[in-house]
């Protein structure tokens, strides 16, 4: 089915996670941590540790981080982490001992603390935590220049499941536009380092939309990744986001709608050419090869209820509250939150974050499952929330299918059609709520 309405702009908002960060307030009064935890389940958290240090920022990136960091800090920031950690662990208490499913770190880049700094870091999650890293899936972010012999062995020592790596271009020219400098002989030696150190899945990370790429210039970035044989690709649009070096270079008299065409282009050629050889879609932006090992029933997802993030960067989530430290992009800005951070010895509240009620959690889980190629069963939506999709969001749904971006043919699965996943980051604002949206048209970007 082909459209004939005007169709929105396809790039709007990355819906990774819903409430969006930016819809985040301080909680008044400040909630115990003992009180936001108390009747939630343990039998499957994930863990989530963030690490808000970089060696460079590229160009594209609104992420909580700061560039370097001074004789230290870094174990001043573990110091505060162990003593957050400790907190947490306390509130949750012994009479149903934490289990966690999943577990990752992430940041920043977890892997710009040196070796000694990763054994300690896996320390807090398994001796603080009571995570067992080596029995769950465990997944971990890279960059190329970080990517170093001592530190993928500790890793892997430690049962590291998955290495996600930062490549984004393997043309030098195209990095050096997204203001990350690296070369391609740089990038292939980490590659090779993550391959002899035998973690079991490996993950590049590839953008498309920067500036000077071709369609030529973006296929040789995916045969290049492809030689690798990478268990998972993930293709990201570029965004000039507030803040960020791209959004303070963006050219004004460039079209938007040709920058749109262009980058849906690229994405359909890099779809196409993953399928081709032997991917499959899970989402607008994720592949992954169809032998791939499994991680396990949930794999690294870390974004679900019952997750634990501790660290200045992070987010944790109940089934009725979101919270998380205060969040930044401007490195001032952000200096001083993790100078705050490494300082506190009280964690036991939590400051800044969002109460999410019946129809926030319903939307959430829509947005979660509708934006994944396989989409969702009526039938568990209705078991979890007592109506169907359509009971309460009849016209978005509609919409979706006027649209020709809702699969049809099978009324007991919600699915979008492959033009619908192309426009995953148009779709999920449109399930916003209403109080969300203003929230996030409110937050002042600093």
């Amino acid at each position: 089915m082909t459209s004939t309405l005007t169709l929105p702009r396809p790039y709007q908002n990355y819906v990774y996670a819903y409430p969006h960060k930016t819809a985040y307030r301080p909680l008044e009064p400040r909630p115990a941590l003992t009180d936001l935890w108390a009747g939630e389940s343990r039998r499957a958290l994930s863990l989530y540790l963030h690490i808000p240090f970089c060696e460079v920022r590229c160009g594209f990136c609104n992420l909580f981080t700061r560039v370097g960091a001074p004789d230290g800090l870094t174990t001043r920031y573990l110091d505060a982490l162990t003593r957050q950690a400790e907190t947490m662990r306390a509130a949750l208490g012994d009479a149903e001992p934490p289990h966690f499913a999943t577990a990752a770190f992430g940041g920043g880049t977890p892997t710009f603390l040196e070796a000694d700094e990763l054994t300690r870091l896996c320390d807090i999650a398994e001796d603080v935590m009571g995570a067992d890293l080596r029995a769950i899936p465990l997944s971990v972010e890279a960059s190329p220049a970080t990517a170093t012999a001592d530190r993928l062995a500790v890793l892997a020592a430690r049962g590291v499941t998955r290495l996600s790596l930062g490549v984004q271009s393997f043309v030098d020219s195209e990095a050096r536009a997204a203001v990350r400098p690296q070369r391609r002989a740089d990038v292939d030696a980490a590659l090779g380092r993550i391959r002899d150190a035998a973690i079991p899945n490996l993950n590049i990370d590839l953008i498309y939309g920067i500036d000077g790429q071709t369609p030529a210039s973006w296929r040789y970035s995916l045969d290049a990744a492809l030689t690798w044989r990478p268990e998972e690709i993930y293709l990201y649009p570029l965004y000039m986001r507030p803040l960020t070096g791209l959004d303070r270079n963006a050219d004004p008299a460039a079209s938007e709608r040709d920058w749109d065409s262009h980058r849906l282009d690229l994405y359909a050629r890099g779809r196409d050419h993953l399928l081709a050889h032997g991917y499959t879609q899970v989402s607008m932006r994720m592949f992954r090869r169809l032998d791939a090992p499994p991680q396990g029933a949930d794999d690294y997802a870390c974004q679900t209820d019952g997750m634990i993030g501790l660290g200045c960067g992070a987010r944790s989530y109940t089934s009725s509250t979101h919270y998380s430290f205060d969040y930044a992009v401007a490195a001032r800005e952000v200096r001083g939150i993790i100078d705050a951070y490494t300082a506190t010895t009280d964690f036991t509240r939590a400051l800044n974050g969002r109460r999410i009620d019946g129809d926030e959690a319903e939307r959430r889980y829509l947005l979660q499952s509708l934006l994944q190629a396989e989409g969702f069963t009526v039938a568990d939506y209705t078991a979890r929330f007592g109506r169907t999709p359509h009971d309460g969001f009849a016209a978005e749904l509609d919409l979706l299918t006027a649209r020709g971006w809702l699969a049809d043919g099978d009324s007991a699965r919600l699915r979008l059609t492959a033009e619908g996943l192309a426009y995953s980051d148009a779709i999920g604002p449109e399930f916003f709520s209403p109080a969300v949206r203003a929230a996030m048209a409110a937050y002042e970007h600093r």
